[in-house]
C-alpha cells in the first residue's frame, strides 16, 4: 500500500541544521496527513511537526521557529527543516501518513546533535 523512506539524519553540530525528507510510494499521498515524530531513549515518541492533506502545518512548541514542515505532493514527499538545532532535538525521527483509519510508519532516522 504505502511505504515511507526517511533520510537525511546524522551527526550535526549545536546550531547547525539538516533536512529530513520522507518518500512515499503508493497512489494516496496527496490524501493523506503527513507528520514527524521523534523519540529519544527513554521517552515516549512525540508528534513534532504535522501537515494536513490540504497545507495546514502545526508544531510542538519547542521546536517553534526553528523548524519547518512541508511537502511536495508531486514528488511524494514530506520535508523537515530543521534550524538551529540542540541537544535536545537528539532523536530517532519518524515519518508518519496516515488518512481514515489507516496509519504508516517509516523506519525513522537518527538525529544527532552534539554541544
Amino acid at each position: 500500500q504505502v511505504q515511507l523512506v526517511e533520510s537525511g539524519g546524522g551527526l550535526v553540530q549545536a546550531g547547525g541544521s539538516l533536512s529530513l525528507s520522507c518518500v512515499a510510494s503508493g497512489t494516496i499521498f496527496s490524501n493523506l496527513a503527513m507528520g514527524w515524530y521523534r523519540q529519544a531513549p527513554g521517552k515516549e515518541r512525540e508528534l513534532v511537526a504535522a501537515i494536513t492533506a490540504g497545507g495546514s502545518t502545526n508544531y510542538v512548541d519547542s521546536v517553534k521557529a526553528r523548524f519547518t514542515i512541508s511537502r511536495d505532493n508531486a514528488k511524494n514527499t514530506v520535508y523537515l527543516q530543521m534550524n538551529s538545532l540542540k541537544p535536545e532535538d537528539t532523536a530517532v525521527y519518524y515519518c508518519r501518513g496516515w488518512y481514515s483509519v489507516f496509519a504508516y510508519w517509516g523506519q525513522g532516522t537518527q538525529v544527532t546533535v552534539s554541544s
